[in-house]
């Protein structure tokens, strides 16, 4: 009885892991930027899931549970990465008053898939899991703090530092120092609000006096418009019907098949 109910949690969890496939590729692709590594990433999860799935207590969901293990692969792929953007040098740049970017040049760059999946890349995975949950992949901050396993807060700093460094990305062959005009709050402050204000998630009070920086301010409206523009094309680009390669599929599915088989022989 016991061989035939473990048998049959067996097959229950592959058969949901299945379902998970096509978001996880999905999610791969923009990690990564490159479609084979993309595969190859959602088989090393799903291998390692399978492996797992003991320690699976849904405590979280199933699909929260294998973007985690997703993410922690990427990571350890990405260690000796040497191409990526500072957190630094952008959190030094957006605290520059001088500071801008020309958001038409970044826009059109960021347009074509090609540019922005390029963009995303260059930006720590940290950031870049982030950015790609929320702003691609219609995540909820709460829902990729639980994968994070990080508070809310945490998260949010993550994604605002992610989309400044993705615009940064974009704009690097377009970045210019522009002059500037006294504003009621410092485009330190303000810039440190625009990721909240993307999300209607400041007070009244700070919207107000963020809006009346934005109309004031020489260097942080065309910042604004990036990363508002930005956002909306990663948004654009989210597609709920795309799906993992059928030759991956079957591949992936009879793995499960003979994992579950095999833990009953």
């Amino acid at each position: 009885m016991d061989e035939a109910a473990d048998s049959a949690r067996d097959d229950e969890f592959g058969v949901a892991v299945v379902a998970e496939l096509d978001g996880l590729y999905r999610y791969a692709r923009w990690l990564v930027g490159d479609g084979v590594e993309a595969e190859d990433l959602v088989g090393d999860t799903v291998l390692r899931a399978l492996e797992r799935r003991d320690q699976f207590r849904a405590e979280s969901s199933l699909r929260t549970w294998l973007h985690r293990i997703l993410y922690h692969r990427a990571v350890d792929r990405s260690r000796h990465a040497h191409h990526e953007v500072a957190v630094e040098d952008v959190e030094r740049r957006w605290g520059d008053e001088r500071y801008s970017v020309d958001a038409s040049a970044v826009l059109e760059r960021a347009e074509g898939r090609a540019g922005l999946v390029e963009a995303l890349v260059h930006l720590p995975v940290h950031y870049r899991n982030v950015v790609v949950l929320h702003d691609a992949q219609q995540w909820t901050v709460a829902e990729i703090a639980d994968q994070l396993e990080l508070s809310v807060a945490a998260t949010k700093q993550r994604l605002r530092r992610g989309r400044m460094m993705l615009v940064s990305s974009l704009a690097s062959a377009e970045e210019r120092g522009m002059a500037n005009r006294d504003v009621v709050l410092s485009c330190a402050e303000a810039r440190a609000l625009v990721s909240d204000y993307l999300d209607e998630e400041l007070e009244a009070n700070q919207r107000t006096q963020l809006e009346a920086h934005l109309e004031r301010c020489a260097t942080c409206p065309p910042l604004y418009a990036a990363l508002v523009g930005v956002r909306d094309l990663l948004g654009d680009l989210h597609d709920p019907d795309s799906v993992i390669p059928e030759v991956m599929r079957a591949r992936l599915e009879s793995r499960i098949a003979g994992t579950s088989s095999s833990s009953v022989a």
